[in-house]
């Protein structure tokens, strides 16, 4: 059928399967893909952030999700996956049972990230602490709550294709990368249609702040958000959390702000020079 879920491509998963992850390479993935943000104890700080117990709500319009438990715990964990359940769950969103994930699971910007990233991801998080927390049900009700239905939204919206088209140089190759892919930018930063998927051509220019306060800026040129900074500007902003104007990372940034900080300063600085290759959009929430 149409809405079955689609599991990767098998010649592609013993590729992946073939390939000796590497856990340092898999924690820079690790804080690039937020993965803690969304799976760690709500308010968890320091090393507290790498036991993915689970239990973030994440309100939207369909209902609220819940992070769940992905610390290696082999009963209320993801410790008995294999890198093949991984590979589709992330690149996917198919779970090991065979059945769809919610794109709450940012699968749809996880499918672009390389086999030899997926393979180091789940190298390292193979090192974290196990949680025999268990995970939470999501608060989801009718339609949303089938998940077959999500076979659909995939044909209609699930695509591992670019959203723009900027530039071949590589350091702005490489900052599409991160944003497009594991740091999943456009998750927040770009309006959804009434359906959940993605407003193609606003990608990146803002939307409403899912939560019901205020709106989520507009990366492109075309917005008053950050079209008067630098790639430099952007780029200490990553790091230190700092404005040009000495104001401070707030909201829901502030983790992510956290996450890039721990990323190399040659990261930061591709994804600043690709956010001023984008092209001009108008703010997406208007």
């Amino acid at each position: 059928m149409l809405t079955a879920p689609r599991p990767v491509a098998q010649e592609r998963l013993e590729a992946i399967t073939a390939l000796e992850g590497d856990p340092a390479a898999g924690e820079a993935l690790f804080w690039a893909g937020g993965c803690a943000s969304c799976h760690a104890a709500p308010g968890a700080e320091g090393d507290a952030k790498l036991v993915l117990s689970g239990g973030v709500r994440l309100k939207s319009d369909f209902g609220t999700f819940i992070g769940p438990n992905i610390s290696p715990d082999p009963d209320a964990g993801i410790g008995s996956w294999s890198v093949t359940d991984f590979a589709n769950a992330m690149l996917a969103g198919v779970s090991p049972g065979g059945g769809h994930y919610y794109p709450a699971f940012p699968y749809g910007s996880y499918s672009r990230m390389s086999d030899g990233d997926i393979a180091d991801l789940f190298a390292f998080m193979q090192t974290l602490p196990a949680s025999d927390v268990a995970s939470l049900p999501h608060e989801i009700g009718f339609p949303f709550n089938i998940r077959r239905s999500l076979g659909g939204w995939k044909l209609l919206f699930f695509t591992d294709a670019p959203h723009v088209a900027v530039s071949d140089d590589p350091q702005i190759a490489r900052g599409q990368y991160l944003v497009e892919g594991p740091g999943h930018c456009g998750e927040c930063h770009t309006p959804r249609n009434p359906v959940g998927g993605f407003v193609g051509q606003s990608w990146l220019a803002g939307a409403q702040n899912p939560e019901g306060e205020g709106v989520i800026p507009n990366l492109t040129p075309g917005g008053k958000s950050i079209s008067g900074w630098s790639a430099s500007d952007i780029a200490y902003y990553l790091e230190s959390g700092f404005t040009p104007d000495f104001d401070s990372v707030g909201g829901s940034m502030v983790a992510v702000q956290k996450n890039m900080a721990k990323l190399t300063s040659g990261d930061r600085d591709a994804i600043a020079a690709y956010l001023k290759a984008l092209p001009e959009r108008a703010n997406g929430w208007e």
